[in-house]
Formats: structure tokens, sequence, C-alpha cells
């Protein structure tokens, strides 16, 4: 089992969604845990199939169980902005004489982010990752893909390391029913994307743990991918 603690000051971790809201789940998830951490082991998840590069994953994707803990929830902030683009048909068109050639259809959408974000992945169940990851934070292994981010490709991170003495925190536990009552701080998160596919996308509900604990309790694990 390995540690490790990240820290940044403002992340996203988006669900596919379309419209003038772009939320975000309340934590890192874990899907995204599983992203970076592929990423800095130089482990490309994309599958080329040479018409959708930016679309596909790898089905041969190594299996490793993350839990996810905080040292204090991030907090949530929501932006107003003008998203431009061109619209596809003749919407807005009245409007492209008065932008000179630029981007005229304009609408305003909110957009959620996080800030604050002092988060432990825990890792288990593939040493071979496990030194791959070390190779990688030592600037050993080979990586295609630019710099590891957070939701947004503005969001870098400030710090990823290993750790050895660990501080008790909070872990997110999967809910799997309502036996203990209401929650704080539930938030839907991200266990599986398909991108090809938005019906095989998955997420569950989960919940800090009601104490602090330095190891993950059992339901803090989940195999990905």
């Amino acid at each position: 089992m390995k540690r490790y603690y990240l820290q940044a000051k403002f992340a996203a971790f988006r669900p596919f969604v379309s419209g003038s809201f772009r939320p975000t789940a309340g934590f890192i998830t874990p899907s995204a845990a599983y992203g970076l951490l592929l990423n800095i082991a130089g482990i490309e998840m994309r599958h080329d199939d040479g018409q959708s590069v930016m679309t596909l994953i790898r089905k041969d994707l190594p299996m490793m169980k993350i839990a996810l803990g905080m040292a204090e929830m991030p907090v949530r902030h929501c932006l107003l902005q003008q998203l431009h683009n061109y619209p596809i048909g003749t919407t807005g068109k009245d409007h492209a004489v008065n932008t000179k050639g630029g981007k005229y259809n304009i609408i305003p959408v909110k957009r959620e982010m996080l800030s604050n974000i002092k988060a432990y992945i825990f890792i288990d169940g593939n040493s071979e990752i496990e030194e791959w990851i070390a190779d990688g934070l030592n600037g050993n292994r080979h990586r295609s893909y630019g710099l590891p981010f957070l939701g947004d490709n503005n969001f870098l991170l400030d710090r990823f390391e290993p750790i050895i003495d660990m501080e008790p925190v909070w872990w997110f536990e999967k809910i799997e029913n309502d036996a203990g009552g209401i929650r704080e701080n539930i938030t839907r998160l991200t266990t599986t994307i398909d991108r090809a596919d938005l019906s095989r996308t998955r997420s569950s509900l989960f919940a800090p743990s009601i104490n602090r604990k330095k190891d993950p309790p059992e339901g803090a694990w989940v195999q990905m991918p």
C-alpha cells in the first residue's frame, strides 16, 4: 500500500453535463485520482483506433484499489461566465456584424469550482504500478500527455508527494444504504468514465467518515478501473 498527499489551489471534477450550469463534485473523484496516477506513471489511458483517439479508453488498464481522504473540506465556488461559440445553423446571426468577425453567439453560464484541495490518495493491490508512480515522480517515466491537472487544464497541482507519517483524516466512504441516516457533505463521485457510451459511466454517493482515522475504512476502498 502506498500513500500520497495532493494539494492544489483550485480544481473542478465535472460530470458529463450540458446547458448553462456546469457543476463539480465536492471532492476529487476516484476516476480523476485514477487518471492522475496513470498520468504520473506514464500510462496512456486513451485507445487510438485511428478515428476517436480522445474518446475511447483502453480495456487493458492496470487494476488497483483507491481510497480518498481529506484534511479539510474544499470550498465550493460558482462563477458567472460568458460562453462564446460559433452556433450551428443561423442562431444569433443578427449579432455577427457587431462582433466584426469574432464569435457572435454569447450565452451566460455558471461554472462551479473548488478551492483549497488537500487530499490523501491511498492505493493498494498493484505493486508494479506503485513502482512506476515512484519512477514518474522522479522523472524516470516517459509521459506523452502534458502536465497533470485537476479538471481544467489551468488548475495545476501545487504538491503531489508520497508520505510516510499519516495524520488522522476523514475518508470518503461509499453509501450503500440509508441505514445510517442522513450523512453530512454527501457528494456524488464518478468511479468509471466511458466517453464513447455515457450509459456505461458509473458514479456513487460518498460521504466523509464520521471520525478521523489514519487508515481507510473498508467502505472507502474503490476497485479501479
